[in-house]
């Protein structure tokens, strides 16, 4: 029994040892390389949806990161490294639209709708300022006619006295 049990945690040293290997090239403190990291600062999680691939804390996306790290060592550049995590996964975890073809548009979209609605806004504003300046100044409204002549003034106020009554005999 003790030498099975003491076979069992060697064979557990032994797997936790090999598991922990450096990748060759790699002495010292672990420096992620350039070109993984852009590859990982382009990508959305496989396995936390909404969040960056470097930021899920997912095991799986851990495996993510590290084999797209062990691509990197063996000379894979980050386009490499993204068009082989797509092609893997799918292409709805890019974080980046492609700045070509349709992916274009999410490029300019975006600038072209916040200047059209700041237009919007500056012409809505102009309007309503110069239609208040003319109804302030005495000058002709929107309707195209300016104040009441005297005699118009003694009509409206008659038709008012009118209206009143109608509504309330009190007043007579």
């Amino acid at each position: 029994m003790r030498h099975i049990l003491s076979a069992i945690i060697l064979l557990g040293f032994t797997a936790a040892l090999a598991g922990a290997q450096i990748p060759e090239g790699v002495e010292g403190s672990y420096q992620p390389h350039p070109e993984a990291r852009k590859a990982i600062d382009g990508l959305l999680s496989p396995y936390c949806p909404g969040l960056m691939l470097e930021q899920c804390p997912a095991e799986e996306s851990r495996i993510l990161r590290d084999s797209i790290h062990a691509l990197a060592l063996e000379g894979w550049t980050s386009d490499e490294l993204t068009a082989w995590m797509l092609a893997n996964h799918g292409s709805e975890w890019q974080a980046v639209p492609d700045r070509s073809g349709s992916g274009l548009l999410a490029w300019l979209l975006p600038p072209l709708a916040l200047v059209v609605g700041f237009g919007a806004v500056v012409f809505v504003a102009r309007r309503f300022t110069r239609s208040e300046e003319g109804l302030e100044d005495g000058r002709q409204d929107q309707s195209g006619r300016g104040d009441p002549s005297p005699e118009e003034e003694v009509r409206l106020k008659e038709a008012l006295r009118e209206l009143e009554l109608a509504e309330d005999p009190s007043f007579q």
